[in-house]
């Protein structure tokens, strides 16, 4: 359906890698500065949100679990192609549902990376097994491990209307939980209220301060304010002269510094996309190693224009 929406949407547009509905050149983006490299750990989410990019939820398992002895394969390849990488970032699904979750989370620290996790800090990373693994790893490697944490909103109706009823208090029990042992967190928020930047990082400024938790709100690496991806909104087409007219660089979109390594259902091995926000589209699949994912990605899909170049937006810290 929201392929099809997109579809009406843009009707013309997004139809060739290298030619938009006008003929003009569409933009690219090379790997310049390899930074972060993403592991999706899997589809399969505790939750089912209204907006989730991913469509993950209780049953969604088109990608299935990454084991840590894939994750480890993928490390190796960024010490043999000599990518500057600095962080690992783990997303889903839900990544807490993960059962290799800490051991993938230590071979990244083992490395020297610094790990980001993505979570909705609700009852999978509140089981037993996951607190302890993350006591281990935060006794270890406190600087290093960030979780960031989905707060759609900071008002607890708002929140709930994406996520469920009592999503926002499960939220909270998990962020106090982690707050109470030291643990570095960032904010994941969403725009989708259409409440402009400055009311939405005074609203999570309230937030952390009655609650104690030590995230600016100001900062936009510890507080991500995530645009919007509609697919039935007409955007427009990224050519190569948008570069000069927007005053933007190539090496500021997302795919110009980071990749996502994702296992698809039935799969013998993972794959490696150029874009975290596109893990269903074929086109943005490049292979299977590290090499082959060096190549030049094409601006071919509304988000692409809407989320990365025109809304500015990245999913790295």
């Amino acid at each position: 359906m929201k392929d099809l929406e997109s579809q009406i949407a843009n009707v013309g547009k997004f139809q060739d890698s290298f030619v938009t509905a006008k003929g003009e050149t569409r933009a690219s983006v090379s790997l310049t500065h390899p930074e972060t490299l993403w592991f999706n750990t899997g589809t399969l989410c505790n939750i089912e949100c209204v907006n989730c990019y991913i469509e993950s939820s209780p049953t969604n398992d088109a990608l299935v679990y990454i084991t840590a002895g894939e994750v480890r394969s993928y490390l190796d390849q960024i010490e043999e192609r000599n990518w500057p990488i600095r962080e690992i970032a783990f997303t889903g699904g839900e990544p807490f549902m993960n059962p290799q979750m800490i051991d993938m989370t230590r071979a990244a620290l083992d490395r020297g990376f610094e790990v980001l996790i993505l979570t909705n800090a609700m009852r999978p990373m509140m089981r037993k097994s996951m607190r302890e693994g993350l006591l281990s790893l935060q006794e270890e490697y406190a600087d290093k491990l960030t979780l960031r944490i989905s707060v759609d909103h900071y008002r607890p109706d708002l929140h709930d209307e994406e996520r469920g009823k009592g999503s926002f208090a499960k939220t909270l029990e998990g962020m106090q939980w982690l707050r109470d042992n030291g643990f570095k967190m960032a904010i994941a928020g969403r725009t989708l209220w259409d409440h402009d930047e400055v009311q939405s990082r005074a609203g999570y400024a309230a937030f952390f301060a009655e609650h104690g938790f030590d995230i600016d709100a100001r900062n936009p690496g510890q507080t991500v304010l995530f645009p919007e991806m509609d697919e039935t909104v007409e955007v427009p087409e990224i050519t190569t002269a948008c570069w000069g007219i927007l005053g933007k660089s190539p090496d500021a979109v997302m795919c110009s510094s980071s990749r996502m390594v994702v296992k698809r259902k039935g799969a013998e091995k993972p794959a490696v996309l150029a874009c975290t926000l596109l893990p269903y589209s074929p086109e943005f699949e490049m292979g299977h190693s590290l090499q082959e994912a060096e190549a030049d990605v094409q601006l071919n899909h509304p988000h692409c224009a809407k989320f990365c170049v025109l809304g500015g937006a990245s999913c790295s810290a």
